[in-house]
């Protein structure tokens, strides 16, 4: 119960899936940062230099087959190998959109330009590049699009330059983008967090966020104004492969209930080693599902799940 249904066969750091139907068929498409875990570097170079890796499932999510990587998402000039994060890939307006996590090069540090930019797609496999978006400062990533009750495109994004806090941008057509403002403040005034994801479930909007110790929930009637409910996935699965943290989580709502995929450091307790993976072993991810239903009000998960259950079906 609750074991992987997914690792990346080639580098083995699979990380902040987003799934996504492709249209016309019964394919569902991950979408997931493929961190080099397998690289020994100094410093953080090895959570950089990601490309982005794609997994594709023909019967409902039980099972997943590792389809390669995103090709031409690198920046114009860009030569070499770059970085790029937490893709969003949603279908609206007609074509696929991806915004994805954009940093230049390799760094060894944190302290680096962070940007999302927008690119669109006919058919999940070739990409045209819309270009960056300007948002509330140098440092945004971890994109998430829903479209709102006000008739509005609305993304929620972190900004890591500001605490670690959520902020929303608007957009009537999912091309030109409005920055709106802060929505969930992150340190020093409230937990810091990543990795917003938001859907609609049981009569409620939800916003959920990566607190590094499970995911924070806060419900809404209009995506403007969220109240917090708590924790999910915090506590540790059955299977002796996911007993750590739920992180960087993505939902796909089918019908009464969720699928919500996240990943683990299964070897990294983070309870204990805080200042990251050591070693190579310790930076292997694995990707998991959990079902995700609204009882009363509350949106309550149930982690563990059998690697084989088809939740999209």
């Amino acid at each position: 119960m609750s074991a992987p249904i997914f690792r990346d066969p080639i580098e083995d750091g699979a990380a902040d899936p987003v799934v996504v139907r492709r249209e016309g068929t019964d394919e569902w498409w991950m979408f997931y940062t493929n961190r080099r875990a397998s690289v020994d570097e100094p410093g953080f170079g090895w959570i950089h230099g990601s490309p982005i890796g794609i997994a594709v499932s023909q019967d409902g999510g039980a099972s997943w087959a590792y389809r390669g990587t995103v090709k031409g998402l690198d920046a114009p000039g860009d030569d070499g190998l770059n970085t790029h994060w937490a893709p969003e890939v949603v279908f609206a307006e007609g074509q696929y959109h991806m915004f994805l996590s954009y940093i230049t090069g390799t760094p060894t540090h944190w302290k680096v330009p962070r940007t999302i930019v927008h690119f669109t797609s006919p058919d999940l496999e070739n990409w045209s590049r819309v270009g960056p978006l300007k948002l509330s400062s140098s440092n945004c990533i971890d994109a998430c699009v829903f479209p709102s009750p006000d008739g509005q495109w609305r993304m929620w994004y972190k900004d890591e330059g500001q605490g670690s806090s959520t902020w929303s941008a608007t957009s009537p057509d999912m091309m030109n983008w409005t920055l709106e403002g802060l929505v969930l403040p992150g340190s020093p005034d409230a937990p810091p967090h990543e990795g917003p994801n938001v859907f609609a479930m049981g009569g409620y909007y939800w916003l959920i966020v990566d607190e590094w110790r499970g995911q924070a929930v806060y419900r809404s009637d209009d995506t403007l104004h969220w109240t917090r409910q708590g924790l999910i996935a915090d506590a540790p699965g059955t299977d002796p492969m996911d007993q750590r943290y739920a992180r960087h989580a993505d939902v796909v709502v089918n019908g009464d209930h969720a699928a919500m995929y996240y990943f683990t450091h299964p070897e990294w307790d983070e309870r204990v080693q805080t200042e990251g993976p050591p070693d190579v072993a310790a930076r292997r991810t694995a990707i998991h599902q959990a079902r995700l239903t609204v009882v009363d009000g509350v949106l309550t998960c149930e982690r563990n799940v059998a690697a084989g259950a088809a939740l999209l079906a």
